[in-house]
């Protein structure tokens, strides 16, 4: 082997091995989403922080709270979660975002409460959560809306820009101009109701209920006669309504209703 032909192979193995290395430094990269890079179902966009904010306020967040976020991007509403003390879970279709996610969340310190997993969302349990955020389109939304109504009651659902058509609101903000927002600034929040349609045994008479969402209709049967109800309205377990001038306010739990009406009076109702 002549030594021009050894001195050639040489410099062909160093050349492999440099571009080799190029190639390993490359994929040694740290992954870095882009603004509108498409995903399963949603182009990437994030929330903003000013808005992650008031999301998390409008759904009275504390530390015994667990938080899942369906499509959780670069993590930042689990982490603003954890960051006050309540624990979260993000589900994200794309790898490379949950990856991204995990190492924010240990830049951050809360890795011990943030969670990141790469999932469907139309195909994960979330049933855990007591409040869930999402920042979908409103398509989306709307399938997921039948999920979301068999929660527990009391589940908190916070969106971001995007409702859920007839389902509305319990509360609805903007921050626009707020830390400098000015595109998807708008926040809706939704409590999950009790289900308290039926025929319930007042001791004064039969009170039948018609629910939508968390808006109530219905009417009180009494030896006197039929009155309708006014103003009835659930807010996730605790209920509310007007028979005449006598305003009801109580509580449901599964096959029964109690409270109080005129602030003092107890009251109480079996279903039947």
């Amino acid at each position: 082997m002549s030594n021009a032909f050894t001195r050639s192979l040489a410099m062909s193995c160093v050349a492999v091995a440099l571009l080799a290395g190029a190639a390993t430094a490359q994929d040694a990269q740290p992954y870095k989403p882009e603004l509108r890079q498409p995903g399963k179902d949603v182009m990437w966009l994030p929330s903003a922080q000013a808005l992650v904010d008031r999301m998390l306020d409008m759904a009275k967040l504390t530390v015994d709270d667990y938080v899942i976020d369906l499509g959780s991007g670069d993590g930042r509403t689990v982490i603003t979660a954890a960051k006050r003390g309540a624990k979260g879970l993000g589900i994200e279709y794309n790898p490379g975002l949950v990856a991204h996610s995990r190492s924010n969340a240990k830049a951050a310190g809360v890795e011990h409460l943030a969670t990141f997993v790469e999932g469907d969302i139309f195909k994960s349990d979330f049933s855990a959560a007591s409040v869930v955020a999402m920042f979908l389109l409103a398509d989306l939304n709307l399938q997921l809306r039948p999920i979301l109504l068999d929660m527990k009651p009391n589940t908190r659902v916070v969106s971001n820009t995007f409702d859920m058509d007839d389902w509305k609101p319990d509360a609805q903000v903007s921050v626009e101009g707020t830390n400098g927002c000015t595109f998807h600034c708008e926040a809706f929040l939704w409590i999950v109701p009790a289900k308290v349609a039926g025929t319930w045994q007042l001791p004064e008479g039969e009170l039948m209920l018609e629910q939508t969402y968390q808006m109530l209709r219905g009417t009180l049967k009494t030896p006197g006669g039929t009155t309708a109800i006014t103003n009835g309205k659930m807010r996730g377990d605790q209920i509310t309504f007007m028979v005449g001038d006598r305003i009801y306010n109580g509580r449901a739990t599964d096959n029964r209703m109690e409270g109080v009406f005129s602030t003092e009076t107890r009251w109480q109702a079996t279903r039947r």
